[in-house]
């Protein structure tokens, strides 16, 4: 015997939960299940606790997909003003930690607490640690079975999330069942993660562990001015996690380790003025000494400045305001904090979420091709896309 759901949505993340509201604000009767053992895990760890839960700065540039256009309906649907009305009606307290980026100011599990509480004023069903067998369409009923039971419903909701953060409970899951559908997945990578280099630049990375600098870091086009870090294992911080979404495997990024000064400038004026001014000084003006030591070393430039030829000089602004550096790869989607690509969003309609192969079965949040920029832009789509499939499913 099967029990009859409305709608059943599988993963219990921000934009399955999002959706479950919804849907059931509309007096369906909704099944909300999960295989983790904890509701909303990635939205209780993400932000260092605090949860960046939307951008107010949101609009569809910051959002990379193969179809560009498709994120512009659900954003306008729900938008990053509609979400703070719901975070300020349960009296949420939160800040704008800089570019837009909205904070709780005590914990993310409030967050959590929030859409439970909503999931409970509409009558959603919450089951956790729910292991699917099988998902199957039987005339116009989906059919999601365990080990013991069938559950049946006429609307089904994937949001089961990437691959980013395995140990939280990630999994290919959503990307199966899109499969079984007949829909395609555009390739997934790790995204919003930290970049790994080969072993000279890795020693140097290592010299400077815990050393953070402003910087531009840039891909063909592409440029994000924001902190980099300098880790044991490569390169991190919001520039580079920024930039990782772009990158390609074998090709070179760009770093400019002083955005606001053209060191060569710098430079010849320094000569002009004192020539007997010590070049690593001079660097360490501009840089961290940590920073400006190594890079003179590596360039084989010590002594007075006026020593130093317009050639050696031109060299090492280049590799100040323009370093050329070539990433192995990433470190995965251990510390990936998105996936990029999935379910293709030419068959998905960008009014609905619903599939334009099957009838009444959607797809929403990160398991879909729509990757947000860093700072609060995931969790906005899984939101507006949450929402959205809520109003039809």
């Amino acid at each position: 015997m099967s029990i009859q759901y409305d709608v059943i949505i599988i993963g219990a993340g921000a934009a399955g939960m999002m959706s479950a509201i919804e849907a059931g604000k509309r007096g369906r009767k909704v099944l909300l299940v999960d295989h983790y053992k904890k509701i909303g895990e990635k939205i209780r760890i993400s932000g260092g606790g605090r949860c960046n839960f939307t951008n107010i700065n949101t609009n569809p540039s910051k959002f990379l997909s193969q179809n560009p256009k498709f994120v512009r309906s659900a954003l306008s649907q729900y938008t990053q003003n509609d979400f703070i009305n719901l975070i300020n009606k349960y009296e949420i307290k939160f800040h704008e930690k800089k570019l837009g980026q909205l904070f709780c100011d005590h914990s993310a599990q409030q967050i959590v607490e929030m859409l439970l509480k909503e999931c409970e004023l509409a009558n959603v069903t919450v089951l956790k640690e729910f292991i699917i067998k099988n998902v199957d369409k039987v005339n116009d009923q989906y059919l999601v079975s365990t080990e013991t039971d069938k559950y049946s419903s006429e609307s089904l909701i994937v949001a089961t999330g990437g691959l980013s953060v395995p140990k939280i409970g990630a999994t290919s899951f959503g990307y199966e069942i899109a499969k079984k559908f007949d829909h395609n997945i555009i390739e997934t990578l790790p995204a919003l993660v930290p970049l790994t280099f080969s072993e000279k630049i890795l020693e140097m990375c290592k010299e400077l562990t815990g050393l953070s600098v402003e910087a531009i870091v840039s891909f063909n086009k592409v440029l994000f001015q924001e902190g980099m870090l300098f880790t044991h294992r490569g390169l991190s911080g919001p520039s580079i996690l920024q930039i990782s979404s772009y990158w390609k495997q074998g090709d070179n990024i760009q770093v400019n380790l002083s955005p606001k000064i053209n060191v060569y400038d710098l430079l010849e004026e320094k000569r002009k003025l004192n020539p007997k001014f010590d070049i690593l000084n001079i660097v360490s003006e501009i840089l961290p000494k940590r920073l400006a030591q190594i890079i003179c070393s590596e360039n084989k430039v010590t002594g007075n400045i006026s020593e130093l030829s317009n050639k050696i000089l031109k060299q090492l602004s280049e590799n100040i305001n323009s370093w050329l550096i070539n990433p192995t790869g990433s470190e995965g989607y251990r510390t990936a904090e998105v996936t990029l690509g999935g379910v293709n969003t030419k068959e998905l309609s960008s009014k609905t979420m619903m599939s334009n192969k099957h009838k009444n079965l959607f797809f929403i949040g990160e398991v879909v091709d729509v990757t947000g920029h860093l700072g609060g832009y995931n969790f906005q789509w899984a939101w507006s896309s949450g929402y959205v499939a809520g109003q039809y499913a």
